[in-house]
């Protein structure tokens, strides 16, 4: 099993290293879209005790060496709610909707909020996913993302319409977002889990 990354301290040769989670209901896409992303020699890692799936890919930007993690939700979502690790540390989300059913569009400001509990200031897209499906979609506007001042992006993770776009467009922004500092959001989780360590070392026979 692999251990999850400390986004603040780990570099690993890199000039930076960001997190970028996927968050909507199940069998929207999010899994293809990322697959499709990072397709050439992807390396996808388990997190087995928090059900989730780790797709690390490498980007330069600027001239910088960028270490990006994909997390999947590996199911989770199913449950209409993820585990705190899951935004712990992230530095930018894609809120995906399948335009082929309505109920998940109508689902996203729950997602929303609940991103937002945990991680209150990333920067977040929203993505329509698969438009070949119905291309005529594409003419529909959508006004939660515009309620929101979210970039939107119409997708395909079956023919690869506006995927590299979209994720790039989250890649800049996860590393602006990390170079701009921590939130203070995880300095808050960071002191909840020493206490919950100390509460058990405490417990412990």
């Amino acid at each position: 099993m692999s251990e999850i990354p400390d986004y603040e301290s780990s570099h690993e040769g890199y000039d930076s290293r960001v997190k970028i989670i996927c968050l909507g209901d199940s069998a929207v896409g999010k899994s293809k879209l990322v697959e499709r992303f990072v397709m050439n020699g992807y390396q996808p890692q388990q997190l087995s005790t928090y059900a989730l799936t780790l797709f690390k890919h490498e980007y330069q930007l600027n001239g910088k060496k960028i270490a990006i993690d994909f997390w999947d939700t590996a199911g989770q979502e199913r449950f209409q709610s993820m585990h705190t690790s899951y935004y712990h540390q992230a530095h930018c989300c894609i809120l995906v909707f399948d335009v082929t059913r309505k109920v998940t569009y109508k689902n996203l400001p729950t997602w929303y909020k609940e991103l937002r509990q945990h991680r209150p200031e990333i920067p977040c897209l929203c993505a329509a996913n698969k438009i070949d499906a119905n291309m005529a979609i594409t003419k529909t506007s959508f006004n939660f993302p515009k309620k929101h001042g979210m970039p939107f992006y119409f997708v395909s993770a079956s023919d690869g319409t506006n995927v590299v776009k979209m994720f790039r467009h989250a890649i800049q922004a996860a590393v602006e977002y990390r170079t701009s500092g921590s939130d203070i959001t995880d300095l808050i989780m960071e002191e909840l889990e020493r206490m919950e360590l100390e509460e058990t070392e405490q417990t412990s026979p």
